[in-house]
């Protein structure tokens, strides 16, 4: 072991905890305060700033959202975009699966804003200006980065496996989900990660598919602490810890599981 290299990466590491600890410490201070240092301690702490963004933004409701939300993003996620990739990995040697892997992949450099305006357009004339029209566009625009993941797994596991369950008589939808998708958890994992976090903090796709105020996510409630003239940066560093807190625990939790994951499919 590289011992400088090791202990390099562990200082370079701790650099994640300079915005969180600004995060704490900005929550817990009075706005008079804030004139000082942006690191030092507060003289006085305002727990009253968590007691306030909880109100104003009605916090348990758009918490509600956003997890239903975050939640039907990633288990439709995982359900379908792991199918098309399998689709395409065990079919790369035909021509059209290729073309489709490859058209899959080119929406990787279509960035949001050009295709936003139609997309507004379209979701506001289909009727699914709402939750469910906004998870079905989180599986829809993650299916090109997931297809590059999944494919690029899928080609590591031995066709061998497939083809002694169809020896036995297995069916392609009782090989996929009984051998093929638990070989896929490491890259379950991964997924629902980026999906959970990219539904969770996402901002700009809400705030244009979204019409009805009372289904409106976090990140959208937070927006209120934005003045014209002013930010109301203590209480929305408030709001901003206890959206933090459930995403949070989510990600300490799955990240456990990635690497049990791995350990299992590299044992199978």
């Amino acid at each position: 072991m590289n011992w400088w290299l090791t202990a390099l990466m562990a200082v370079l590491s701790l650099t994640v905890l300079v915005p969180l600890y600004f995060t704490v410490v900005t929550a817990l201070k009075t706005p008079d305060q804030l004139g000082g240092s942006g690191f030092g301690l507060p003289t006085h702490i305002r727990w009253s700033n968590f007691s306030d963004a909880w109100n104003l933004t009605h916090f348990p409701s758009a918490l509600l959202n956003s997890a239903l939300v975050t939640v039907g993003a990633v288990v439709l996620t995982l359900l379908t975009n792991s199918l098309v990739a399998y689709a395409i990995a065990r079919n790369m040697h035909r021509r059209f699966f290729k073309g489709l892997y490859y058209y899959f992949v080119s929406a990787l450099f279509v960035p949001f804003p050009i295709i936003m305006l139609p997309v507004v357009k379209q979701t506001a004339r289909l009727g699914m200006d709402n939750q469910a029209g906004l998870i079905l566009l989180y599986v829809v625009y993650g299916l090109a980065f997931n297809i590059f993941l999944y494919v690029g797994f899928l080609r590591s596991v031995p066709k061998e496996l497939e083809e002694a369950a169809r020896t036995d008589g297995a069916g392609t939808w009782t090989i996929f989900w009984r051998i093929i998708f638990p070989l896929l958890a490491p890259m379950n994992a991964t997924v629902g990660i980026l999906t959970c976090l990219w539904a969770w903090n996402d901002f700009l796709l809400p705030l244009v598919v979204l019409s009805d105020p009372n289904a409106q996510t976090l990140p959208l409630v937070q927006y209120i602490f934005q003045g014209q003239f002013n930010t109301n940066y203590t209480v929305a560093f408030a709001s901003y810890l206890m959206a933090l807190a459930p995403v949070l625990l989510v990600y300490v939790f799955a990240q456990r599981w990635v690497i049990s994951g791995v350990m299992r499919g590299s044992l199978k």
